[in-house]
């Protein structure tokens, strides 16, 4: 497996695999880099696929620091730097997303294009921006994890698809494999993230955003509101958007032949 060293000594993780221009892969709260499996397999004859375990993710367990966004935004910098890249497609799913928002200013030179699945730029509604979660439902996330962390990522994944979009897949239970192989934070680590995730507000970054981007979203999404993506889309000057119809939070996972397909002609858009 291999890490890298960032810049305060922790030892993270991340996966690398195939040659070309380099597409890098952001999971989402309590995920993993094995969440991108089906882009690996679909895209690595084509680019350089590489998508770092994030801090207390996976196998970067091992850390002290604080699992807030501006930690996680310095690390993916770090990853970067290490591995030298430049002319990135940058993919950050979810709270992915947001640290790739929040990381946006440190490592812009360095990208070709930016990919904002299933986001949202403030995860718990406000006044005046009533696309996120009621800020109730936030704080009952909190009560579950808090009781049992392990059943409440479960119930996470079961909200994670639209209403019959696993019935009649042939990739259903592979997808539900995935899952369950993804072994989730401790609960302190599980909480953080969270509370991290719940109190963010990256609206003010939007306008900074001059990168070609492509929000990917799915219409009938019940964790990162549909709604929210169509305000990433209209308040980034740089952006497009795709909508997966009958798909809720995670499209690559139940589209990932058509989502890869948007990857490959995204990135021959923006980078020739």
């Amino acid at each position: 497996m291999p890490f890298f060293e960032n810049r305060t000594g922790e030892r993270l993780w991340f996966e690398d695999s195939g040659t070309g221009v380099p597409v890098l892969f952001v999971h989402g709260w309590c995920m993993s880099s094995s969440i991108w499996q089906y882009q690996f397999k679909g895209l690595q004859d084509l680019f350089r696929v590489i998508a770092p375990d994030l801090r207390g993710h996976g196998s970067s367990k091992a850390v002290y620091g604080r699992l807030d966004f501006e930690s996680f935004s310095a690390d993916l910098s770090d990853l970067l730097c290490f591995l030298d890249l430049s002319r990135i497609i940058l993919v950050g799913w979810s709270m992915g997303a947001q640290i790739a928002l929040q990381a946006y200013l440190e490592i812009s030179e360095r990208l070709a294009g930016l990919v904002l699945v299933s986001a949202t730029p403030c995860f718990t509604s406000k006044t005046d921006f009533p696309y996120g979660l009621a800020r109730n439902e936030a704080a009952g996330m909190r009560i579950k994890v808090g009781r049992d962390a392990l059943r409440a990522v479960e119930g996470f994944h079961a909200r994670m698809f639209a209403e019959g979009e696993l019935e009649g897949r042939e990739s259903a239970d592979q997808i539900r494999t995935i899952l369950a192989s993804i072994v989730p934070p401790d609960t302190d680590s599980t909480l953080a993230a969270l509370e991290s995730l719940a109190t963010a507000d990256m609206r003010d970054l939007l306008p900074g955003i001059t990168t070609p981007t492509l929000v990917v979203n799915g219409d009938s999404d019940k964790i990162c509101l549909p709604q929210a993506s169509n305000y990433l889309a209209e308040n980034i000057r740089s952006a497009g958007q795709k909508v997966f119809v009958h798909s809720g939070h995670a499209p690559f996972l139940t589209r990932h032949e058509e989502f890869n397909t948007e990857i490959l002609q995204f990135a021959e858009r923006v980078c020739g």
